[in-house]
């Protein structure tokens, strides 16, 4: 899973079926520090992210198009699942 920013959004008249009706959205990984990193990613939105959000995706094209129900084969890669709240990172003390 790749934690992200949404940058932006996809509009398209022409496109594969499973598609239609389905959001699309750019997103920029970045890391726990909220920091950018390299690249943009194609994203199908199922949880109403918007532009700005921190949100959660699945990269893996298999795993991402179990996530959907369809009828048909969608040629997928990424999906948004999840918005974020909060990233949390707990680190051991350090002894000095």
């Amino acid at each position: 899973m790749i934690l992200g920013k949404v940058i932006g959004s996809i509009t398209s008249t022409v496109k594969h079926d499973c598609y239609k009706n389905k959001k699309l959205l750019l997103v920029k990984p970045i890391t726990s520090k909220l920091e950018e990193k390299p690249g943009v990613l194609v994203a199908v939105d199922v949880v109403g992210a918007g532009k700005n959000d921190i949100v959660l995706v699945a990269s893996e094209g298999k795993a991402a198009s179990e996530l959907l129900e369809f009828n048909c084969l969608m040629p997928l890669r990424s999906i948004v699942i999840a918005i974020v709240d909060n990233v949390q990172i707990n680190t051991p003390a350090i002894n000095s």
